[in-house]
């Protein structure tokens, strides 16, 4: 027999099934959604090189609309006679589910491959459980589970196997995030060797099969009645018996080929086993390693692991589990409310009693919902709870539920020996740190042969959160899926984490730890907690310290420290790999990486990567510390929701909250309370703004670029003043440019431990940008080392709290005049320098107090609504943002849902009053206060609303007339709301677009805000029907090509739809304006604003993405207009146009400032000419068109 071919290679979950899916795909019908969207930008990317699959072809890679257009294109793909595959996860898989019916009804041998995810329920989940694939086991489609990176690659040629063979659609599945995107050193069986399995005579029988009007002209998919419908579905059975034999047979040949085994279940452990876990997924890989350690110390445990979900055979199961057994428990990574058990509880029950096999017991628990950490004393505990005296079905492990009681005893002492070093990197979302680790991974991989794995945990949040990178390394297979708790090495990115996180407490006696700090050892010893220096002494820490921003910026790498913080790993863990050859695999990985982009930059890297071990420093640990107190010392501000809630998720101790804490202050429902983030101070920043008052022109354009309202003007009076800290005193300035401001004093504050430090402000600073045009140094902002300005937030802290609005003083029609407006959006989880958040926090500036806002998944409803930091505030009155988030695709109906229930209720209060007025039993005031409401409401005027109502309420109450005391009913709904409906591209322009043309085309007054950054920018930079000719994304990897979608002008031809786009770039004033026209219209109104985005990658950065919106227009890549259907009305032209004429001759070089565009003739030299002419094309079209229709 000849040796089977095998390659290593170094990849996440999702990269593995990509790999094995493609050859076996014909077309790839896709949509991106978290996590699973790498597959399909995988595959897309093969298929741009010309990777040719088991039929020697290129795979045809489509991106729908949505999961149901993917799931449709799959569909009728294969009635077309190709083999089509798709990639989703959860609310996706959801809507896939009508086509999975008939995909099984018609057997068609369509493939899915799941990163199984949390559904939204009382709040949305990114992170992985299996609530997605249990929806969809009743549809009749084959499941078939992975539980590792390796069986991944092992299974995902079984199931396109099975498939093709069974004539059957296949769901191949895996958990989201904690294997999709964990990265291990995996073993790949040579691609010839499952094609020499492949059945070509049932893929040429599929073929014949296939609808054709010249070979097979048939009609499918019929309508049945009640006579024939029923056996018509029985008649199948026999051709569902058959599909078991068939996976059957190819886990027999993925066994042969691996030497890994595998059958529908699988059984591991004691031969003699008395107690069994059953269970599918990246626990078994954890329970297969506490298997081990319970049956070296004596027991008799085993476990049964789930590779086919469906068909589910319980004579498979059956084989699976030893004689000896007699006591078993099911997990379940999902909760079904209101059932007797979760699935496979439920389904093991029902088989074993189909056998008539009996135990002494059978029990059914949960764990690990949307990625909960399960450790090994988790799992052992599940075996103990077997035992226990008194034990339930229902079980939770992995929590704490003290209202319920159904958590179980959990023994923390236990603990897996460590066969491999372990290290743990905390870092900042987006500062390269995860990237970086990535790249430690396959250097580790592919240079020492070495098994390594990579998981990486952070929050929901782009960037701005805290990310923690777990590392492994050994000389034998890993199968530790769960968090590392006691690191070998430990290495952290931001000083100011040692003030927040338990850092140490993860690290284990020796360990090493690493901290990137620009203070001296003296300024360490004063800053770190008692806590954490008791630990260095305690565990014999080796403590290193490096100022990884300075070299970097002596580097020319900006802000990025990741790889200077890389380097000094490697040289800090000689026993991984001697340190030469580290640092030559880092700097081939760099000129691979970056070679395309000029040496220059490689030279950077290698420049900074040789700055890692030169910078390092040994701190040195005082054994006295050992003395001190180990308590954790925690903020009390009196805020028991902050202090036991909010605060103890900021400290990453979320997991320790009891499910109790879910019964308080609204949360069952998903509730989060306002007024929170200002509070929080992250103090994430290395730079922020200073402010010069000697040279500010109080233009107020910095508070108005900035997406994080951290940078604010105020107008102080004199009591505020004198009741002022010194340093506000110390620098405030006279008013200018209003009468009205001769008694007041101006000030900018900044908040520099809530700023991000993207220094968007510096860069717009009117000021600023005069004294760069004559060459001088009067800069009124500048960025200067954040821990030098901390102090700084006290006066933040004074003009925030104590310092009021004053708004009458300068119009708000301008950006000075709104930037005295309060925001009741600020410091949101946007990324440093967000083009969506400024039109935002606008928004909010302008009608904060009145807003009920529906946000659509995306960005924007991750900025604004991670747990329990929203970013909206309430003012004094009580008054503030009131916002919600359904779904992805049925935004605009849940906006319509919401302005419908706000038009009843006033319809209701208009009913009764006009109902009053009619009524001579009505007193004549009350009458004056209903006709001032009712004239304030036709107007659309909230202010003066504002000021009858208190009258009014006073008015019905003192009332002798009981039909009007109906009224009381609605007093909370006196005050006419603004509903607004805001989303990105992906959802305006692609899944909700359907939604929002109902919307817009009925007449209620609706207004939508589209936050256009020309790709799914929360889900990685997929390209959207708003991405440009010629752009490269994920999903177009050589270049889109076709043209944008004109969103605006389909909806202008509706005619009754007010319609802008706008550019705080080019011009703040119109978009100022255009917001209030789209409030003031009574109808549907579209705003449409132009954002940069990170991944639209443009040069230097978000710093400059003001700049970019003011090119963008210039050059005619973006129009700004308002079209107002009250102008046609009175017979005037509709389209009011914002921006000059376009100077198209500076379309190619604005183009060429985003790496999207710019890497196009080295991607795709071939067709690059041709797409970018047609990308200035499409936008001279756009342009005449709008103005054709609007004139």
């Amino acid at each position: 027999m000849s040796e089977i071919k095998k390659t290593f290679k170094s990849v996440d979950g999702n990269t593995a099934a990509s790999i094995e899916s493609y050859y076996f795909t014909e077309v790839a019908a896709i949509y991106p959604i978290t996590p699973s969207s790498p597959m399909a930008e995988n595959v897309d990317v093969m298929a741009s090189k010309g990777e040719k699959n088991f039929f020697d072809s290129t795979v045809k890679v489509v991106e729908m609309q949505s999961e149901a257009g993917a799931s449709g294109a799959v569909h009728g793909a294969l009635q077309g006679g190709a083999l089509a595959t798709t990639y989703t996860a959860s609310q996706g898989l959801l809507l896939m589910i009508p086509n999975l019916y008939k995909w099984c009804g018609e057997l068609l041998p369509a493939v899915l491959h799941v990163s199984a995810r949390s559904l939204a329920t009382r709040a949305l989940s990114i992170f992985g459980d299996q609530a997605d694939i249990y929806a969809c086991r009743q549809t009749g489609v084959t499941m078939i589970c992975s539980g590792s990176v390796q069986e991944i690659a092992d299974l995902a040629p079984v199931a396109h196997l099975t498939a093709i063979d069974a004539s059957t659609p296949v769901m191949h599945f895996f958990d989201g995030f904690r294997t999709s995107h964990e990265v291990q050193h995996v073993e790949f069986v040579d691609k010839e060797e499952w094609k020499k399995l492949l059945p070509m005579e049932k893929v040429e029988a599929f073929r014949a099969r296939a609808l054709n009007p010249h070979t097979h002209p048939v009609t499918r998919g019929g309508a049945e009645n009640d006579d024939i419908y029923f056996q018509a579905r029985e008649a199948q059975n026999a051709h569902w018996d058959n599909i078991l034999p068939i996976v059957e047979k190819y886990f027999a040949e993925a066994t042969r080929l691996t030497g890994r085994t595998y059958a529908p279940f699988v059984y591991y452990g004691d031969p003699n086993a008395d107690r069994v876990i059953i269970a599918m997924g990246s626990v078994t890989e954890t329970a297969s390693e506490v298997v081990d350690a319970l049956n070296a110390q004596g027991e008799h445990v085993g476990l049964v692991k789930v590779h086919l979900y469906r068909p589910f055979s319980a004579e498979c199961l059956s084989k699976a589990i030893p004689a000896s057994v007699k006591k078993i428990a099911v997990l379940d990574r999902t909760k079904e409310n209101g059932a007797e058990g979760e699935p496979l509880y439920l389904d093991v029950v029902s088989a074993m009693f189909k056998l008539g096999r009996h135990f002494d017991q059978i029990i059914g628990g949960r764990y690990g919902l949307s990625s909960k950490d399960t450790q090994p004393k988790d799992v052992k505990s599940v075996y103990d709870f077997l035992n226990a005296k008194k034990n339930w079905t229902g079980f939770t492990v992995g929590i704490t539920d003290d209202v319920t009681n159904l958590s179980i005893p959990v023994d923390q002492d236990f603990k897996i020996p460590a066969y491999y070093t372990s290290c743990l990197f905390y870092g900042l979302g987006s500062d390269g740190t995860v990237s970086a680790n990535k790249s430690s991974v396959k250097i580790i991989g592919d240079a020492t042969g070495q098994y390594a794995q990579a998981y990486f945990q952070y929050d929901s949040r782009k960037s701005g959160g805290t990310t923690r990178s777990h590392l492994r390394f050994g000389k034998t297979p890993i199968r530790s899926e769960y968090y590392v708790k006691n690191a070998d090495f430990i290495s952290c990115s931001l000083d100011t984490y040692i003030l927040k996180y338990d850092i140490i407490a993860n690290l284990k006696d020796g360990g090493t730890f690493l901290l990137n700090t620009n203070m001296s050892d003296e300024e360490l010893a004063k800053a770190m907690p008692n806590r954490m220096k008791h630990l260095l002494a305690e565990k014999h820490v080796k403590f290193y310290a490096i100022d990884a921003n300075k070299l970097a910026e002596e580097c020319h790498m900006g802000r990025h420290t990741n790889t200077t913080l890389q380097a000094a790993f490697f040289k800090l863990n000689p026993q991984i790999m001697p340190y030469e050859q580290a640092e030559e695999w880092m700097k081939k990985f760099v000129k691979k990486t970056y070679e395309r982009k000029g040496m220059d930059i490689v030279q950077n890297n290698y420049d900074a990567i040789d700055a890692g071990p030169a910078g390092l420093r040994e701190v040195k640990i005082d054994p006295e510390w050992i003395k001190l107190p180990t308590t954790k010392v925690l903020e009390d501000t009196g805020d028991t929701y902050y202090d036991e809630y909010v605060g103890t998720i900021d400290r990453l101790d979320g997991d320790e909250l009891p499910t109790s804490e879910f019964l308080k202050y609204e949360l069952a429902d998903g509730t989060m309370e306002e007024n929170i983030v200002f509070r929080q101070k992250r103090a994430i920043a290395d730079r922020v703004p200073v402010w010069n008052p000697q040279y500010c022109i109080e233009c107020n354009q910095c508070a108005f670029v900035c997406p994080h309202a951290t940078i604010r003007p105020y107008l102080l009076n004199e009591e505020e003043l004198a009741k002022a800290p010194e340093m506000i005193k110390n620098s405030v300035k006279p008013v200018t440019g209003s009468p009205k401001a001769a008694n007041l004093k101006y000030r900018i504050t900044v908040a520099t431990e809530n700023c991000v430090g993207c220094g968007l402000c510096v860069s717009e600073c009117m000021a600023n940008q005069t004294a760069k045009k004559l060459g001088n140094d009067h800069m009124a902002l500048v960025m200067k080392d954040a821990k030098a300005e901390f102090g700084e937030q006290i006066a933040a802290d004074y003009c925030y709290y104590n310092v009021s609005s004053k708004t009458d003083i300068f119009p708000l029609t301008t950006v000075k005049g709104v930037g005295f407006l309060r925001p009741y959006m600020e410091v949101s989880g946007a990324c440093a320098g967000c083009g969506e958040a400024p039109y935002y926090r606008l928004l909010s500036q302008l009608f904060g107090h009145d807003l009920l806002i529906a946000n659509a998944t995306g960005c924007s409803s991750i900025y604004c609504g991670s747990t329990p930091l929203t970013p909206f505030i309430k003012d004094k009155n009580g008054e503030g943002v009131a916002w919600a988030n359904s779904l992805f695709e049925d935004n605009a109906e849940y906006g319509f849902g919401m302005r419908i229930a706000t038009d009843y209720k006033m319809s209701q209060i208009t009913r009764i009053l006009n109902a009053a007025l009619a009524s001579e039993n009505v007193e004549d005031s009350l009458k004056d206060a209903a006709n001032k409401y009712l004239a304030a409401l036709a107007n659309k005027d909230r202010e003066a609303e504002r000021l009858i109502v208190p009258t009014l309420e006073k008015e019905v109450d003192a009332s002798k007339d009981e039909a009007v005391k109906e009224l009381k009913n609605y007093y909370r709904d006196l005050i006419e709301k603004s509903v607004w409906i805001i989303g990105g591209d992906g959802w305006s322009y692609d899944i909700g677009y359907g939604g929002l043309d109902h919307v817009l085309a009925n007449e209620a007054d609706v207004n939508v805000l589209v936050l256009d950054t020309e790709v799914y920018s929360n889900t990685g930079g997929q390209a959207s029907k708003s991405s440009q000719t010629g752009s490269i994304n994920k999903f177009t990897a050589s270049g889109k090509k076709e043209a944008k979608k004109n969103l605006a002008l389909m909806a202008m031809s509706y005619g009754h739809v007010y319609v802008a786009q706008i550019a705080l770039g080019a011009n703040p004033m119109k978009a100022i304006q255009a917001l209030k026209d789209a409030e003031s219209y009574n109808g549907p109104s579209l705003v449409i604003c132009y954002c940069p985005c990170l991944e639209q990658h443009i040069k230097g950065g978000l710093v400059n993405s003001i700049q970019e919106e003011k090119r963008a227009v210039e050059c005619g890549y973006f129009t700004c207009f308002r079209y107002d259907p009250r102008l046609v009305a009175e017979g005037k032209p509709g389209l009011t146009i914002d921006c000059k004429e376009p100077d198209w001759s500076k379309f190619r070089d604005f183009l060429m400032l985003e790496t999207r565009f710019s890497q196009l003739p080295v991607i795709n030299p071939e067709h690059s000419e041709e797409l970018l002419t047609k990308c200035e094309k499409y936008a001279k079209d756009r342009w005449e068109a709008i103005k054709k229709f609007g004139l």
